[in-house]
Formats: structure tokens, sequence, C-alpha cells
């Protein structure tokens, strides 16, 4: 009866969420978990090897699973599961009138097919695969299945195997504070506070160390609003903990490492990472800027599940991690791992941005995978988010908003003022959000800052995605109704939007008409403000319309990001390149002076002044 009126409250609402339907059905969800039947076999077994993972520090460690099964057939596989013990008692009764307990209450964190590895395991029934395993602050162990992912029929469970300290501290992410010169870092770990204090240990390279505290915070399972987050998704997420690091030198190389003491006088030590600190504001020098949405996570050991889902991700992680020394600052706007309700899944996606989360900045904004579900308080009554409502990506990433349930926020970096919306609350004129625009956009100095960039995850600008466009407009419903004449009055220079999953840039527009004709290069007064679609990092591409509007300067089928350059207060270069590659395939440069952006452009000025 439940799942019928979130069917029937999806329908309601097909019309303005139409786009949570693209990308594919996450692969956990195909396992019929809750009905396995037990049929373990004498003759059957899996081991797995080495038992103790992590001897010299490691957090991520390779795994050889071994198994033999008497009666072998195609869709046999094998699942990953964290905790070890399958305890049926965390689970509510399949059947509430026979009181009857599932024999297995939680989804594996990932599986392959038996014969993947062997083409004639269907004969032989034996064969070993590997794995990749992270630290997941629990053991582990593997579980060999007949009967395919409907109809699982539990064969034989392997030994349990754990790393040395599956408690350690890891995966840190930086991101911007609420002043220039301060950055936080958030990690996780099995720490709660009644066992070890958190901290970093940090200072500028060569200079003496000092260390700062660390707050705690978590979510619990009745967090969730509803299956699969609050059921067969639900795993322990650990503590994340966050440490604001202040009054930053500009430009200062910092090294940092993260701490946990423990009660009997003993810490508990990170791997040393560094970073280094944001430019003061209005700075005139080199500042690069890499802004994507929806690339949600992959396994690298090929397992099934991902397979198909997010093909790009990795390449997009890949080519960042390769030019991380020319980024500065990462926005990855919405849609971030697509866990969709498998909690699990945060952690393998903040094992895969570690080497980028570590180094730089990671913000990020909020995306119907991470916050929709009905009767929620989201602006879409659609159940995207998997029943997490918010709660995972607003405890396991920081960012600088007043409140983080509401998740807007402005932050700066050197010659950049960012305002980032949340296109999963109401951003219509009136609201709160609208009003916090607004003021965002208001309270640069585009003397000091002269590159203003405007973000949401829902494409509130322009598109020519096929599914838009078969609603007859090319935009979410009442996307840019309000906001093109904030985005005119103040002169957003670029606003970026994920959410389709494809790459598009537009003229330079207002109320639908080119104001600029140039495609390659601008200079001075621009009239109006470009729209970039970037949702194209990982997950299923998004097709096109037939139709090419005439706004539309260039798109692109295919995994990309952009980068931003800023040369100095004058100076700007737009690139679009390819995950595959790394190579640019659609640029633009923008060359003006401060004067240029205090003239007057079609609504962006007073009407009258006091002179007139």
């Amino acid at each position: 009866m439940v799942w019928f009126w979130v069917l029937v409250l999806f329908t309601a609402n097909l019309k303005l969420g139409l786009a949570h339907i693209h990308g594919g059905e996450q692969p956990l969800a195909k396992i019929n978990i809750l009905q396995t039947t037990v049929a373990l076999h004498d003759s059957a077994s899996i081991s797995a090897e080495p038992v103790l993972l992590g001897l010299k520090g490691e957090d991520t460690e390779w795994i050889t699973v071994n198994f033999v099964n008497p009666k072998p057939s195609l869709d046999d596989w094998v699942g990953v599961f964290s905790p070890a013990k399958f305890d049926p008692s965390a689970c509510p009764p399949v059947n509430e009138r026979k009181k009857q307990l599932p024999y297995i209450c939680s989804a594996p964190i990932k599986y392959k097919y038996a014969n993947e590895s062997s083409s004639s395991y269907a004969k032989t029934g034996t064969a070993s695969l590997r794995f990749q395993l992270i630290n997941q602050r629990a053991d582990f162990s593997f579980a060999l299945f007949s009967g395919g992912l409907s109809d699982p029929i539990l064969v034989a469970i392997s030994n349990p195997i754990s790393f040395t300290n599956p408690k350690a501290p890891l995966y840190p992410r930086l991101a911007q504070g609420k002043s220039w010169n301060e950055m936080t870092v958030t990690w996780t770990s099995g720490y709660d506070i009644d066992e070890a204090v958190p901290f970093v240990e940090w200072g500028r390279k060569g200079d003496l160390q000092v260390r700062s505290p660390a707050g705690t915070l978590t979510f619990k399972q009745n967090s969730m609003c509803g299956s699969p987050a609050s059921t067969v998704g639900w795993r322990d997420p650990g503590f994340i903990h966050t440490s604001f690091l202040k009054d930053l030198w500009p430009n200062f190389v910092y090294m940092y490492r993260i701490g946990h003491l423990l009660y009997n006088g003993s810490v508990v030590w990170s791997k040393t990472y560094s970073f280094k600190s944001s430019p003061y504001p209005g700075q005139n020098s080199l500042q690069r800027v890499v802004i994507f949405g929806d690339m949600g996570k992959a396994e690298r050991d090929g397992s099934n599940e991902y397979s198909d889902y997010q093909p790009g991700s990795l390449n997009t992680t890949d080519q960042l991690i390769r030019d991380l020394d020319n980024i500065d600052i990462v926005f990855h706007i919405g849609d971030l791992t697509y866990s969709n309700g498998y909690i699990s899944q945060w952690d393998q996606f903040t094992a895969q941005v570690e080497p980028i989360a570590s180094t730089v900045p990671y913000m990020i904004a909020s995306g119907n995978h991470e916050r929709d579900w009905p009767n929620s308080g989201s602006f879409y009554d659609t159940p995207d988010s998997g029943g997490e409502c918010g709660v995972p990506a607003e405890t396991m990433f920081y960012y600088p908003a007043e409140n983080k349930a509401k998740f807007w926020y402005s932050t700066d970096y050197g010659l950049f003022h960012f305002c980032i919306a949340d296109s999963e609350h109401d951003w219509r004129e009136g609201s709160e959000q609208y009003r916090f625009i607004e003021q965002c956009l208001a309270s640069v100095d585009r003397h000091r800052q002269p590159w203003l960039i405007f973000s949401a995850h829902r494409v509130l600008g322009y598109s020519s995605n096929d599914w838009y466009s078969q609603e007859g407009a090319y935009e979410e419903p009442m996307g840019r109704d309000g906001l093109q004449k904030l985005w005119q009055k103040y002169k957003v220079d670029i606003a970026f939007y994920g959410h389709v999953h494809n790459y598009e840039r537009s003229c330079p527009i207002y109320q639908n008409q080119c104001v600029n004709k140039e495609k390659n290069h601008y200079s001075g007064t621009v009239n109006g403000t470009i729209h970039v679609v970037v949702g194209g990092a990982g997950s299923h591409l998004s097709k096109f319309s037939q139709l090419i509007p005439y706004w539309s300067i260039y798109r692109d089928y295919d995994f990309g990001f952009v980068k931003l350059t800023a040369f100095n207060q004058s100076s700007l270069l737009f690139e679009y390149k390819k995950s595959r590659d790394g190579k640019v395939y659609d640029s633009f440069t923008i060359s003006r002076d401060y004067k240029d952006v205090l003239a007057c452009v079609h609504d962006g000025c007073e009407p009258t002044t006091l002179a007139s």
C-alpha cells in the first residue's frame, strides 16, 4: 500500500520531475535480497585471502576469492558483505502476519557474476575472482549465490576478513569555509567521541604544526525517509568529523594530518596531506576552477555493482587526478554518488575522489539523487534519493551554507565569486532562496572579483535535451522565469547546470535572445549570460533533441567537464574537456575591463537616474 501511494505521488509529479528517470537503475537495487533462500551445500565452498588487510597502513587492498559450486549455473554470483555477519534481526519481518524474518536483511556492497573470470565455470563449478576492498569500519565476507539476482539462493559463505584498524580516519575532503582564509577538513572514522578525540594537526610547510579540534556527526537508520535507505540499503556510516583551519595566509602550502587521541593517551594518525590556501579575494593571479555534475562512482575491480551504470565516472576522476597540479578548486554540482539509498556507496565515493578532495577544495551542490523524496520538503516529490532525503550528503560533506538543510551558499576564490543554488528547494521569486540568490549576486565587488558564476543542479537556464523538448521547453519548468532578471541585472558571466547528462553551451542570452554574435571570443560588454550544461561527468548520457536551437553554440553527447582559467582581472579562458582523453573540444575567452562590467545592458541598469 505504501508503495502504491509512492507511485501515485510519482505519477502526479512526473511532468515536474521527469528528468529523474535517466541514468539507469542502481545495480544493488536489482538484488531481491529479502527473498533469499538458504541451500548451503557441503560440497560448496568459498574462501577469501588475505585474511588481514592494511598491514602496512593501506586503506585499499586487492582480495582473491576462490569458490566451488557442485551445481554451477550461468547466473551464479558472489556478493561482498560488510559487516561479515548477516544479521536478520535488524530487519522488519517480510510477512507481518507470520512475523517472518528474512535470512539476509541488507544488500551487499558490490557483486560479480561467478563466471566473469572463467568461461568454463558453468562446466567445472570452480573459479576465482578479484575484488578491491576499501576500509569501511567493519569486517567483510563473501557469499556465493545461485538463482540470479531476482531469486537468490545462498550456497556458501566465506571466512571473514578485516583491516588491521577498521576504525582508522580516512578519505579527507577539503572545502572552503565561510571566509576566504578558512579551510575545512572533513573525514570519516569509526571513532565516536566517547572513544577518541578527533583533531587535525596542520601548519605551513616547514613551520611548527598546530592542532585544531573537530566536531563529530553521524546519522541513524531512523533518519532516513524511506526504503531502501531505511531497509536493505542501510549501512552504518561511521562518524563524520569536521575541523576548521582558520586565519590561513593566502597562497601558502599547508601540510595536515588527521589524528584521533585515544583515552589511553595514544594517537591514531592518518597519512599526511597538503593543500594550497585560497588567494586573497581580488588577487590578480592565475586561478583554475573545474566544474561538473552527475559523476557518480565506479568500481576499479569491474564489479557488476557499477557495470553500465556510471560508465564515465572513473575516466573523469582519473583525468582530474592527472591534472591536479593545474587545478585550484572543484565544484561537483549535484548527483554525487547515485547511491540512491544504498549507504555503503558513500564510502566508495569518498574513497574514489580522495586524491582530489584531500588536495583541493571539493565543493558540492544538492541534486535530485541526494535530496528528493515524497513529502520530505523537497521541491520535487520524486523518489530519486532512494529514501536518503539529503541526510548523507548534508553530513558527509561540508559546504558553507548558513543552514545545512538549505543547500544554497556563496563562496569566493580569488577573482571568482560563486553563487550556488539548490534546485531541489523552491527558487522562485518571493521564496527564501530567491532572496538569497539576489543577495549573493548583489554582494560581489566586480572590481575585485570580476568573474561572477551562478550554478544549480537542474537546468534553470537553457538545454536542448530530449526530454525538455518533449515537454515543450528548453529548461526545468519555471526554471528561469524569475531568475533571468537577476542574472541580467547583476551581469552573471556564466551559469552552470548538471542533471542533463551531456555538454551544451549557449550564446550569451537574455529572454531567449542571443545578445552577442560572437562564439569563441567575447570582449567588452557581453550583454547577457552564457548558460552551460556540464552534467556528463559519469552517469548515463542524455540524448539531445533533433532540432538544434539557434542559441546552442556547441553540444556534445559524451563524458566531460569544464575548466575555467582566470589569468587576471581582465582575461578568462573557458575549456570543455572530454573525460576519455583530457583534450579540449570547446573553448572561448572573455576579455574585458572593469568599465565594461559597469556598462548598462538591457534591463541591467536602473531605468532612470537622479540626473535624468
